[in-house]
């Protein structure tokens, strides 16, 4: 199984290392695919766009941190639907790693850890493919 990462350059001191700890974990369970890295959550389905053929599946990862308004909340809805009408479309797991909406940076950062669930969850979709 090939699994590709579509992930935010946004907010690197959170998303680079979520992205260090797929990577550990996809090789340990599967086959890395491309690494690709777009400017910030919203343009993550672009990218899954212009891998999802070559692979089995895709981990997004991004963070989304409240700000004074209420985009993060308006990107969150966007990314979401677009990734999983590319899922749909191509019958392949595409799993939302996007944290966020309405999370402060302290709870993104917190929130690092648990990358692990979401390469696990592309592999556990990944298991019901025939």
């Amino acid at each position: 199984m090939k699994i590709a990462i579509v992930a935010s350059r946004f907010h690197p001191e959170i998303v680079d290392e979520m992205v260090s700890l797929a990577e550990k974990r996809i090789k340990e369970k599967a086959t890395l695919g491309p690494v690709v890295r777009v400017p910030g959550a919203y343009d993550i389905p672009f990218g899954v766009r212009q891998v999802i053929e070559k692979v089995d599946g895709v981990v997004t990862l991004g963070a989304l941190v409240k700000g004074e308004t209420s985009h993060d909340t308006l990107i969150a809805h966007a990314a979401a639907e677009a990734l999983q009408h590319l899922s749909l479309q191509y019958n392949k797991p595409v799993v939302l790693g996007i944290t966020g909406p309405d999370q402060t940076k302290e709870q993104a950062v917190g929130r690092i850890g648990r990358t692990d669930e979401i390469v696990d969850a592309c592999l556990a979709l990944l298991q019901l493919s025939p």
